[in-house]
């Protein structure tokens, strides 16, 4: 029955590589036998998370692409099949949020930053429509693969101030449906395509919005808490059980779902 979630050997691409989810995906996948590339903008900076993940028979590698330049992509991808010969995991992790695109407490919608805006939304949408096209073409020349994309609590739940991050995270899971049943109905089973909804994980690109220097929760943060069972933040490791279960054969009849992992907040009614 384990065998149903084997990852041995398995070839795994991770955009957004050296973020808090990108780095501990890595983490269990290489645990778990997987051969992962973790891909960044910075080449030194992915090196040095991939020597961090010596743990397990896998092997971590960084390498260089910019998720928004589609010839950096296709070079990796050339990279990644002249080693290894095929890639079986997608997961597109890059993306996030920015201070401009977010509607202050003392703000009006109109004062939300136009540039800011955009660069949210371009990174977190066409930061994961761009990598998925630039790999389509290995899956389809195998007739197997698996793409993962990464939404969040925002994208069901319309959260206030995130107004960039939430929009665009609803996109991403609305771009998952469509290209399951595109990749299904074109190029057969083999290929699925899911999407993974965390709930709230801290780090630092909302680590002011939820809780005070002291460490203590803001008033948005203990409502965020207030409003999930499990009554606390997600840990990066939370992620590692429903990463293998996409990842590996386990879910071979599973495509266009979006996974929530989130302490009971979708659930969560007044």
């Amino acid at each position: 029955m384990m065998d149903l979630f084997n990852v041995t050997d398995r070839v795994v691409i991770i955009t957004g590589g050296t973020g808090v989810l990108g780095k501990q995906m890595a983490h269990t996948l290489v645990s778990c036998g997987a051969h992962v590339v973790l891909l960044g903008r910075n080449l030194e900076d992915t090196k040095a998370v991939a020597s961090t993940i010596t743990e397990g028979p896998g092997t971590a590698t960084g390498m260089s692409a910019n998720v928004l330049d589609v010839d950096s992509l296709q070079l990796v991808k050339e990279q990644v099949l002249a080693r290894w010969g095929k890639v079986d995991v997608l997961i597109n992790a890059a993306g996030g949020n920015m201070p401009g695109a977010t509607v202050g407490e003392a703000q009006h919608f109109k004062d939300v930053s136009t540039d800011d805006l955009r660069k949210v939304i371009d990174l977190n949408i066409m930061g994961t429509v761009l990598p998925s096209q630039a790999f389509a073409d290995v899956f389809e020349n195998q007739k197997h693969g698996v793409i993962i994309n990464i939404s969040s609590a925002a994208a069901q739940r319309p959260l206030s101030r995130v107004v960039g991050y939430a929009l665009s995270k609803a996109a991403i899971e609305n771009f998952t449906l469509w290209l399951a049943v595109e990749m299904a109905h074109k190029y057969g089973e083999g290929i699925r395509v899911n999407a993974i909804s965390p709930g709230f994980f801290i780090g630092e690109q909302n680590r002011a919005l939820l809780t005070q220097p002291d460490g203590s929760l803001t008033a948005r943060g203990q409502k965020i808490m207030d409003m999930t069972p499990m009554n606390r933040f997600g840990l990066p490791q939370d992620l590692s059980g429903a990463l293998l279960y996409l990842c590996s054969d386990a879910s071979q009849f599973v495509t266009g779902t979006i996974l929530r992992v989130d302490g009971g907040f979708g659930a969560s009614s007044i």
